[in-house]
């Protein structure tokens, strides 16, 4: 059976197409990403695709019903096209993520007219918009550090479309791993108040919780964003993980996060793997940031209160 995808807002915000994570080698994080996590890639199977408009390399993989791109700047790197300058900038880190809008040009001209800056695929302005613009980019300035990449069609291939799906995603949940799902992407910002006042006005996202978590000194709200939750983090203090990475990059795409069945197997699997890993509390792991590409990735059993995707 294929994915049965959420939707929210006036325009059709719905399947979160991709996180991208950027290196300076997309076939190197590829093979991490299928050691560690069994990662079944679709797109770039022999090789990375490579995009000229963007002077790119990439591959697709899925992680449960996580799909990651890795993707790399061609070499030399050409700081003067978007994914160059981002990986002159910030070297390896996540990048972006992306949803799939039943409306696009909706949802663009409404952004446009709330005074936020659109970026063309490979750099330029979108003042209104147009039947032949398939994708673009809100500027990270007006959505408080999160590159967001808008699309009106599904990723080619992708294997939550295909009947298959519910039989494939089977096999992370007896992956040494045990990941059910897919559970939220975290922003770390300086201002959480300002910022989810962002997501709700401007891009009509569903307030689920809220609330502190002592572990990661941080307090956080975790939104529905289309078929996604997005929690947005502030640190509480400068000597966390988050903390220092709000102190040196600002507001940014910050951390993964996986709802899993069996901590300890997951625990030894990292260790297994060559992955440091710390156990913030009995429910909660963190990859060393060091040996997962420069990525916090959270592995827990906990629920949240209130999610829609939950069972």
């Amino acid at each position: 059976m294929k994915k049965q995808v959420k939707v929210t807002g006036d325009f059709g915000l719905g399947q979160m197409v991709h996180v991208v994570h950027m290196a300076d080698d997309a076939q190197k994080l590829r093979e991490f990403y299928e050691r560690v996590f069994g990662g079944f890639v679709y797109m770039g199977i022999e090789e990375p695709n490579y995009l000229e408009v963007e002077d790119r390399h990439a591959t697709l993989l899925m992680i449960s019903d996580l799909c990651i791109e890795t993707m790399a700047p061609a070499h030399p790197v050409n700081p003067e096209l978007p994914v160059g300058k981002f990986f002159t900038k910030f070297g390896t880190h996540l990048h972006s993520v992306g949803y799939k809008v039943d409306d696009l040009g909706g949802l663009v001209d409404r952004l446009v007219s709330q005074g936020i800056y659109i970026g063309r695929p490979g750099g330029g302005k979108v003042e209104k918009a147009t039947p032949e613009l398939g994708y673009c980019y809100p500027s990270p300035r007006d959505t408080y550090g999160l590159m967001v990449e808008l699309c009106m069609h599904d990723m080619p291939n992708d294997p939550r479309d295909e009947e298959t799906w519910s039989s494939l995603q089977k096999m992370w949940q007896s992956h040494p791993l045990t990941i059910e799902r897919f559970t939220y992407v975290t922003l770390g910002v300086k201002n959480l108040d300002k910022a989810v006042e962002t997501y709700v006005d401007e891009f009509q996202a569903i307030p689920i919780e809220h609330g502190v978590d002592p572990d990661l000194q941080a307090k956080y709200a975790t939104l529905q964003l289309g078929d996604c939750l997005l929690q947005i983090a502030e640190p509480q203090s400068a000597d966390s993980d988050l903390g220092r990475h709000v102190a040196q990059w600002g507001n940014m795409i910050y951390s993964l996060r996986f709802k899993v069945t069996d901590l300890d197997s997951a625990e030894a699997w990292l260790t297994k793997q060559g992955v440091r890993s710390t156990r913030l509390r009995d429910t909660l792991l963190m990859t060393d940031p060091e040996d997962s590409f420069n990525a916090p990735i959270f592995l827990s059993t906990e629920e949240i209160h209130g999610d829609p995707f939950a069972g």
